[in-house]
């Protein structure tokens, strides 16, 4: 017994580990990212004048890891209040882009088929994650200036969730009059977790919102999943051409529709990402589910997440100032 206990913390051990190094290098390209926005020759700069210009990527690397992590944990610990296996956080640090990370994932058994457990653990990441990105983003709206956007800058989509928080902060309608909020990296952060937040609602696949659309639409949800899935592509597509003929108007056409790709490429990277994950797992978009019924608290629980879908959802997420 001893000797098994002690092979067991053994291999718990690395496993600890390599989630505390991702952690804390999610937590340096985070702070790249962040400094990056502060100072763009950041990249270009002698490695010791780059490291005394990191600690201006703290607010946005600091405001985003706690929505990460908020998010990540909702999950971990609802599904040890259910008794289901799951592992830590593992965090994706990316070296470039303009948020530095992927985001996290928590290992999980395959299947979860009590619907009520499944919706529990959907609902919990997305909550807690929203529970600390709302204050985040309203501080970071308070804290940016009213401006004209810089011709060819990148600006954040307007959700309605998103909107009403501006009005309700600033006194206006933004953008509008030309001018808008020129956002501070706290409210950069907190934009970001809006956005996370809004594609893991999306009910498809094996995203929080396709564990609560099978939890509580069954086998219909895998009839509607197909229809889903194309219209990822159609939205995707339908940002970049309203985007590119946006800005045709002032720029060659040419040059509209590179600048215009951002503004579908979500969508049409979590469409391709399903694509390959369908196939990988023989055509299904998630595991089936037990046929016992839903809780009507569960239920109504699913319907205040699409609700926030609805309130959060921005069709073009991110887009080039003309």
């Amino acid at each position: 017994m001893g000797d098994d206990q002690g092979a067991g913390q053994q291999r718990a051990r690395p496993r600890y580990l390599l989630h505390l190094a991702m952690f804390l290098a999610t937590c340096l390209t985070t702070t790249w990212a962040g400094a990056s926005q502060v100072h763009p020759e950041l990249s270009w700069l002698a490695p010791r004048q780059a490291l005394s210009l990191l600690p201006a990527g703290l607010p946005f690397a600091s405001a985003l890891m706690a929505i990460l992590l908020s998010h990540e944990m909702g999950h971990y610990l609802a599904a040890r209040v259910h008794g289901v296996a799951a592992s830590l956080p593992l965090f994706l640090p990316l070296p470039v882009g303009l948020v530095g990370t992927l985001g996290a994932v928590i290992a999980m058994p395959r299947t979860v088929r009590d619907r009520n457990v499944l919706v529990d653990i959907g609902a919990a990441g997305p909550l807690a994650g929203l529970a600390v990105a709302l204050p985040l983003l309203a501080y970071g709206i308070h804290l940016s200036p009213v401006a004209p956007s810089p011709p060819g800058g990148l600006v954040e989509g307007n959700s309605l969730l998103y909107l009403l928080l501006k009005l309700a902060i600033k006194g206006q309608l933004l953008p509008g009059g030309g001018v808008d909020v020129q956002l501070h990296a706290v409210a950069w952060a907190g934009w970001v977790g809006l956005l996370v937040t809004m594609i893991n609602l999306l009910p498809i696949g094996q995203l929080d919102g396709g564990h609560l659309a099978t939890a509580w639409l069954g086998e219909r949800q895998q009839r509607l999943a197909p229809w889903l899935h194309r219209a990822l592509l159609l939205v995707g597509a339908g940002a970049v051409a309203f985007t590119a003929w946006e800005l045709a108007a002032r720029w060659p056409l040419g040059t509209a529709l590179q600048a215009a790709i951002p503004a579908g490429m979500p969508w049409l990277v979590w469409w391709l990402l399903l694509t390959v994950l369908r196939r990988l797992d023989g055509g299904r978009y998630h595991p089936p589910v037990a046929s016992a019924p839903l809780s009507r608290g569960r239920g109504r629980l699913c319907w205040a997440m699409l609700l926030v879908l609805v309130l959060i959802a921005s069709p073009i997420p991110l887009r080039v100032a003309p």
